[in-house]
Parts: structure tokens; C-alpha cells; sequence
């Protein structure tokens, strides 16, 4: 009985640092799973501070520039594809600020996380919105591609600038009313309490406003239009694909793709392991951000790489911001020449 007395004693002393959240780990476990009870362990390392600092360094410069050279391809062609296309990148910028700047790098990196609940729950209405508002602009531009390719006549007859400016306020409004709920968005990296109800419910409805709905019709709209292309390759000359339409299928591509690892890992952590017990789930977690967060800078390469417009417009734009710097560096006894078009050349011909 003396032994049995001494191998429960022995039990009661080891119990507390085998429990789930690791709050009872003794000195001895501690280096072998590095876990605070306030903090998710970062696996990582300096990695992703690394990452989203050099995609926000160059990544935002280069939406900023793309967003100049949209708003001026707008406004010459009234075309709604540019349209779109600007508040898609304007929808990245405000992703890259709200996300990338103020989630991961001050708040997560500089902060350390240590931020009032309420402060945290605000900026997730915002991240979310720039989520949503990203996304469904695409699904706009998708739609939009479908009807002029599929339904030529009556895309030319009810599309015009002030639609498409009212289409891309009604989206921009209703995310922000669908990122109001995720103010109670569960804090995966440091929430010990298994997920309730509203916990689920809110991963279920992130995961299908951003990912599965809009892949969806992405998946109906773009196999219509390879459908539509295919047929007029039958029926004449082989169809020239549009620049329009390469882009939208860039686009949507790289977006499915990009995106896909943190639905997944996301429903992983809700069903199977958390993120504070495993720090393998965690690692995914963290390199399936990463790949979400590239999907914000990589339009700038597509569009570069399909259009010769776009291409043009963007070397004039680093024209006329690196004119006034070169006149401003001449002495101030030299006056420069204006520069004269050619007579004769029509409007837009210098594209």
C-alpha cells in the first residue's frame, strides 16, 4: 500500500503537464514545445516578417502605379473591364494595408498580438470587407466578360460607365455590411476554447463568400466562354482570344489557386487540429496566409504580360511623374521646351 500510495502521489504530480493547452507543462517540456498561454507559437520564425515586408515594399508601389494606369485606360476607353479592373486593384491596395501592414506586421509582429479585444475585432470587420470587396469585383468582371462575349447585344445595349460605377458601389457597400459579423471572429492563434456555434459559422460563411461561391461561378462563367470561343472556332477562323478575356481567366486562375491551401488548412483547423496544439497545423497556416496575401500583388505581372495598352499607359505614367523631377533638377537660367505632338496624329495614337 505504501508503493500504491507513492505511484498515485507520483500520478497526481504528472498529470498537470500532460493536460491539452499546454497551461501545465513543467520546465522540462517547456523547450520542446515552446507554447504561451497568451501567444500562438510561431513556427515560422522571422519568416513571414520577412515575407510581408518585402510584399508590401514592393507589392504596394506597384498596385499604386497600376491604379494610376487604370484610372487613365478608364477614363479614355469608358470601357467597364477597366473599370473593374481599378477597383480590383484599389480593393488589393486596402488589402494590403489592412491585412498585411496593420494584421500581420503591427500587430502581429511589432504588437505581438498584445491588443485590446476590441481593437483586434474592429480591424477584422475591415479585413474581411477588402476581402469580400476583392473578390466579388472579380466575380463582376466575370460576369461582365460573360455577357459581352456571350450575349454581345445585349451587353453593348445596357452596359455604360454609370452602371458600372453604381455595379461596383453596390458591391463595395455590401462587403462591408456581410465584414460587420466577423467582428466576432474567433482569434485562431491563441484561443484555446474548442469552437462554438457562431465559430463554425463564421468559418463556414468565410470560406464560402470568399472562396466557394465565387469559385463557382467562375467555374460556370469561364467554361461558358471556353464553350463560346470553341464554337466559333468551329463554325469560322480560329477566335482570337481577347486581352480582356486572357486577363479575366489570369485572374481567376491565380485567385482559386492562391487561395485554396487556406480553406483548406481553415477547415482543418475547425474539424480536425487547432492551431495551438499542433504546430504543424500552425506552419500551414502560415504558408497558406502567405500564398493568400500573394494573390494581391501579382495582377501588376499579368497585365503587364497580356497587354500592350496596359504596357504603354504604365511607361507613360513613370514618364510624366519623372518629368517634373528632371525640370526641376535643371538650373533655373535654362527653360525647357514644351514638347509638340506631330500634327496629324490621332487621338491615342502615341499607344
Amino acid at each position: 500500500m505504501r508503493l500504491a500510495g507513492q505511484e498515485t502521489a507520483g500520478q497526481l504530480q504528472v498529470t498537470p503537464t500532460l493536460t491539452p493547452n499546454g497551461s501545465g507543462l513543467s520546465q522540462e517540456f517547456e523547450g520542446h514545445w515552446p507554447e504561451i498561454p497568451e501567444r500562438s507559437p510561431c513556427v515560422a520564425g522571422v519568416l513571414p516578417v520577412i515575407y510581408y515586408s518585402v510584399l508590401l515594399g514592393l507589392g504596394l508601389p506597384v498596385n499604386l502605379l497600376t491604379t494610376v494606369a487604370l484610372a487613365r485606360l478608364a477614363a479614355r476607353t469608358r470601357k467597364p473591364s477597366y473599370y473593374y479592373l481599378l477597383a480590383l486593384t484599389a480593393s488589393d491596395v486596402i488589402t494590403q494595408v489592412v491585412i498585411v501592414f496593420v494584421g500581420f506586421l503591427l500587430q502581429g509582429a511589432v504588437l505581438a498580438r498584445k491588443v485590446p479585444q476590441a481593437v483586434v475585432r474592429a480591424a477584422n470587420i475591415l479585413e474581411f470587407a477588402a476581402n469580400h470587396a476583392s473578390v466579388w469585383i472579380a466575380v463582376l468582371l466575370t460576369v461582365d466578360r460573360y455577357g459581352a462575349l456571350c450575349h454581345p447585344l445585349h451587353h453593348r445595349a445596357t452596359s455604360s460607365p454609370g452602371r458600372t460605377r453604381r455595379a461596383i458601389a453596390a458591391v463595395l457597400g455590401t462587403a462591408l455590411l456581410t465584414g460587420i459579423p466577423f467582428y466576432w471572429w474567433m482569434d485562431v492563434w491563441r484561443d484555446e476554447d474548442p469552437p462554438s456555434t457562431l465559430d463554425k459559422v463564421l468559418k463556414w460563411a468565410h470560406c464560402l463568400i470568399v472562396y466557394f461561391i465565387p469559385c463557382a461561378v467562375f467555374l460556370v462563367t469561364n467554361s461558358a466562354i471556353v464553350c463560346q470561343l470553341q464554337r466559333r472556332g468551329q463554325s469560322g477562323p480560329r477566335p482570337r482570344v481577347g486581352k480582356s478575356t486572357a486577363i479575366l481567366l489570369g485572374v481567376t486562375t491565380l485567385f482559386a489557386l492562391l487561395w485554396a491551401p487556406r480553406i483548406f488548412v481553415m477547415l482543418y483547423h475547425l474539424y480536425v487540429a487547432p492551431v495551438y496544439r499542433d504546430w504543424r497545423v500552425h506552419l500551414a497556416l502560415d504558408v497558406a496566409n502567405m500564398a493568400a496575401m500573394l494573390n494581391t500583388a501579382v495582377n501588376f505581372g499579368l497585365y503587364s504580360f497580356v497587354s500592350k495598352t496596359f504596357r504603354a499607359t504604365v511607361q507613360e505614367v513613370i514618364h510624366d511623374a519623372h518629368l517634373p523631377c528632371t525640370l526641376g533638377s535643371q538650373s533655373a537660367g535654362v527653360v525647357a521646351e514644351p514638347v509638340l505632338k506631330p500634327a496629324g496624329l490621332p487621338k491615342g495614337a502615341e499607344l
